[in-house]
C-alpha cells in the first residue's frame, strides 16, 4: 500500500485541510499507517497533480487561507483498483521486539521497564480509539452502528486498532511477568 492510498481513504468522508488530516491520520489513520504531516503534505500535492485530489482555497478573516482538499472522482477510481489488488501479508518490525529476543543477554530490569512502558502506551491507546467509536457512532449502540451506521470503515479500522494494542498490551504484560519471575528465580537460586 502506498501512503496515497491511505490518504484518499482518509479524505472520503469529508473535505479536509492538510492540517486536518494530519490530524485524522494522528488518531484514527496510524491505526494502520503512519505518516509525519510533512509526508502528508507532499502527498496532498502529489494527488492533486495527478487529478485524484482537489483543492480550493478558503480565505480566513483572522488566520491564513487554507486548502480543503476532497476526492475526485479519479481518485475514487483509483481506491477502487487499489481495494482489486492482492493484498499482501503485514510483518511485524518492532525494536522492542528485538530487544525482547535478547532477553537473556541484557538485564531483566531494563526489558521489564521498557514492555511496561509500552503496555502502558498501549492502554492509552485503546482509550483514544475508543473515545473515537464512541464519537463516530454518537447515540447509537455497536450494533445499530455496524448494521446501518454512515460510515463503517473507519470504525472497523478502530476495532482492529483496539485489538492490535489489548494484543500488545497482554504480551508485553505477560513477558514483563515471565522476565521478573526469571530474575526473582534465579536471585534465589
Amino acid at each position: 500500500m502506498a501512503l496515497r492510498h491511505a490518504v484518499l481513504a482518509a479524505l472520503l468522508g469529508e473535505e479536509l485541510s492538510g492540517y486536518q488530516l494530519a490530524k485524522a491520520f494522528d488518531l484514527g489513520v496510524a491505526n494502520f499507517w503512519h505518516a509525519l504531516p510533512q509526508q502528508l503534505y507532499a502527498e496532498l500535492t502529489r494527488l492533486e497533480h495527478d487529478g485524484l485530489v482537489s483543492g480550493r482555497e478558503v480565505v480566513q478573516d483572522t488566520r491564513p487561507t487554507k486548502r480543503l482538499f476532497t476526492v475526485t472522482d479519479a481518485g475514487l477510481a483509483e481506491l477502487e483498483r487499489f481495494a482489486a489488488t492482492h493484498n499482501k501479508p503485514s510483518f511485524i518490525r518492532d525494536d522492542l521486539l528485538v530487544k525482547v529476543q535478547a532477553a537473556d543477554h541484557i538485564a531483566a530490569d531494563v526489558l521489564i521497564a521498557k514492555l511496561t512502558e509500552r503496555a502502558v502506551f498501549a492502554d492509552a491507546k485503546i482509550d483514544l480509539l475508543g473515545g473515537l467509536l464512541r464519537k463516530l457512532r454518537g447515540d447509537m449502540s455497536e450494533e445499530e452502528f455496524l448494521r446501518y451506521g454512515e460510515r463503517v470503515g473507519p470504525y472497523l479500522t478502530c476495532l482492529r486498532g483496539i485489538a492490535f494494542e489489548q494484543g500488545n498490551r497482554d504480551w508485553c504484560r505477560r513477558s514483563a511477568a515471565i522476565l521478573e519471575q526469571r530474575r526473582t528465580a534465579h536471585a534465589r537460586g
